[in-house]
């Protein structure tokens, strides 16, 4: 019933008329009808004013989101378009998120311009009437994307996929276009103060990501983070008290368990016996556990909590437990750490973990020191791993 409901309520989203015919069309539930200014699209709406201007928010179902609004502007020169060229790379993450999550997952509205006739008739002349009403706007408008271009994009790519989802819904919000350097403006100033969530804050709140699962509990559970971990900032300031970022244990168990198939249940109880027995071999993190040491001294002499460090001993773990789970050998392969020197004054870190007196967390630079890991642990390197560090001995890093 509710299914039936809303797929009622879905069909009156939006009415195309046209000239021609008062027919329904059968195929997509849209009612046609004849006016007196041709083809035209009507949308349910609500009213509202920024800046003295007008502008409407509706709903439209996703089956139209590719046909109303066209993007092809990647071979205009930037001076000449109102958006950022389409990244083909961020689609297929946007499209699977879609694709996997049908029942929950989440879009923002989309905010377009439009270059053609919009009317639109409120409900009443007062009160919450004047608010609401019909949008109508001319089948030969042009729409701009202004935000939300690779969201348009992923939701056509997800349709291939799976038709069912063209009854689902997405919010538009219509303005209009006032020419290329309003809308250039308005693109400048949807972006301008759009900041990215720190990763670790990502993490603690991704229920659907099983590392950032079991980080949390480990985070939680274990005598190595439990009360040392940052949960909410990607970078730890010089006064922290907090030994590690989540987003850095994420990325290291994220490496550690890489390929490994085993339930969460179990991942999540190698990977904190994993850095339990790191632990042991790393004198400080204890010290600062007891308040000997403090995590601020540690990390401004030590590198071994520092994101780098942990996304290195990940990777050396993974190399272990692809070999055997069974932690009486992996256990005792790792015992040689203890006599790797972990302290920035380390000469063999410059080029590897620290380049120009700062810690960096490149690719290359977390494989540098993966290798030099390696061979204190008396494990090959792979191909790539070698060439790494060819180029780093000829001085090409």
């Amino acid at each position: 019933m509710l299914r039936q409901a809303r797929d009622a309520s879905q069909r009156e989203y939006v009415k195309v008329a046209e000239v021609e015919s008062e027919a329904v069309a059968p195929a997509t539930g849209l009612v046609a009808s004849r006016t007196s200014t041709g083809f035209e699209y009507t949308f349910p709406a609500i009213r509202g004013v920024q800046a003295g201007r007008e502008f409407y928010v509706s709903m439209c179902p996703l089956r139209l989101i590719p046909k109303i609004f066209i993007f092809d502007e990647d071979e205009l020169p930037p001076e000449l378009r109102a958006q950022r060229i389409l990244n083909k790379g961020r689609l297929p993450a946007l499209t699977k998120y879609i694709l996997d999550n049908p029942d929950d997952y989440v879009f923002s509205a989309l905010t377009a311009s439009v270059d053609g006739q919009m009317d639109f008739d409120s409900h009443s002349l007062d009160g919450a009437g004047f608010r609401t009403g019909q949008l109508r706007i001319s089948m030969d408008s042009r729409f701009l994307i202004n935000d939300g271009q690779h969201r348009r994009a992923a939701i056509e790519l997800a349709l291939k996929e799976n038709p069912d989802l063209g009854e689902e819904t997405i919010a538009v919000v219509f303005f209009y276009d006032a020419g290329l350097a309003r809308s250039q403006q308005m693109f400048a100033d949807l972006n301008r103060h759009a900041v990215r969530p720190a990763r670790s804050i990502g993490v603690l709140y991704d229920h659907r990501d099983n590392t950032a699962q079991i980080v949390r509990v480990m985070a939680g559970r274990s005598a190595v983070f439990k009360g040392c971990v940052e949960m909410e900032k990607s970078n730890l300031s010089a006064r922290s008290r907090m030994m590690f970022t989540l987003s850095a244990l994420y990325y290291g168990t994220q490496a550690l368990l890489q390929g490994l198939e085993i339930d969460r249940g179990e991942a999540t109880d190698l990977a904190q016996s994993y850095w339990e027995t790191i632990d042991k071999t790393l004198p400080e993190w204890a010290m600062v556990r007891n308040r000997t040491l403090s995590a601020a001294e540690m990390r401004r002499d030590f590198i071994h909590s520092h994101g780098i460090a942990l996304h290195a001993l990940g990777r050396i773990g993974n190399s272990l437990l692809k070999e055997s789970t069974a932690p009486s050998k992996w256990k005792k392969r790792l015992t040689p750490l203890k006599k790797v020197d972990w302290s920035r004054s380390n000469v063999d870190w410059e080029g590897r973990a620290i380049v120009g007196g700062r810690v960096s967390k490149s690719h290359q630079n977390v494989t540098l020191t993966v290798n030099y890991l390696r061979n204190h642990l008396g494990l090959g390197l792979s191909d790539e791993e070698q060439r790494v560090e060819d180029a780093y001995l000829r001085g090409d890093a």
